[in-house]
C-alpha cells in the first residue's frame, strides 16, 4: 500500500485544479503549473480535496501512484507559496552581486561569471555572498540552484566554493609538514 499516493492533497481557497486529457493543471496566486499523468492513475477531486486512486496493485502502478500524488502536491505548493534555494559563496575575495536580470559572481577565476534569470526562476542577492533562487516549479528551481552550485563546487581541504545553505562539507585535514630525516 503506498502511504505516499494515499495522502490527501487539501487546495487552499485562490487555487482552482483542472484536470483533461490526462494533464492535471493548477492555477494559484502565483502562477499556472502543468503535469501530465498516466491514465492507470486517476486523479479524483472531491470539494477542496484531491486524491490519486490507481487502477491495480501492481509494483509500476503503484510506484506512480506515490509519484503522482507528490508532483501535484508540489504543484499546489508552488503556486501558492513557491520554492526558494539558498546558496553561500564562501572563497577568499569572493563575492555576489545582482545587475539588472542577472548576477555576477566573482569566484576566484580571472573573469567574473555571470547568471542570468530564465522563464520561471528569480534571483536575487540579500547578501555579498548569497544567492537566492526561487520559483514555483520545485525541480526548475532545483536544477537552477545545482547549475549555479556546479560552476564552482566547494571543496573540503579549505571549504572554498558554493555550497547550500544547508549543506555540510566535511573537511579533510591537509597533508602533515616533516618526513623522514
Amino acid at each position: 500500500m503506498s502511504r505516499i499516493g494515499n495522502a490527501l492533497i487539501n487546495v487552499p481557497a485562490g487555487v482552482t485544479v483542472e484536470v483533461a486529457n490526462n494533464v492535471i493543471t493548477v492555477k494559484g496566486p502565483k502562477g499556472t503549473l502543468s503535469q501530465a499523468y498516466d491514465p492507470i492513475i486517476t486523479p479524483v477531486i472531491e470539494g477542496n480535496v484531491i486524491k490519486f486512486v490507481r487502477a491495480n496493485e501492481q509494483g509500476p502502478t503503484k510506484a506512480k501512484h506515490g509519484l503522482y500524488r507528490a508532483l501535484c502536491a508540489n504543484m499546489v505548493k508552488g503556486v501558492t507559496e513557491g520554492f526558494k534555494k539558498t546558496l553561500i559563496v564562501n572563497g577568499v575575495g569572493w563575492k555576489v552581486a545582482k545587475q539588472g536580470k542577472k548576477v555576477v559572481l566573482n569566484i576566484g577565476f580571472s573573469h567574473p561569471v555571470e547568471v542570468e534569470e530564465i522563464d520561471g526562476i528569480t534571483l536575487d542577492c540579500p547578501s555579498q555572498t548569497e544567492i537566492s533562487v526561487s520559483g514555483i516549479d520545485k525541480d526548475k528551481v532545483g536544477q537552477y540552484a545545482a547549475m549555479v552550485r556546479g560552476l564552482r563546487e566547494p571543496e573540503p581541504y579549505h571549504g572554498y566554493g558554493i555550497r547550500y545553505s544547508d549543506e555540510v562539507i566535511e573537511r579533510k585535514v591537509g597533508k602533515a609538514a616533516g618526513g623522514k630525516g
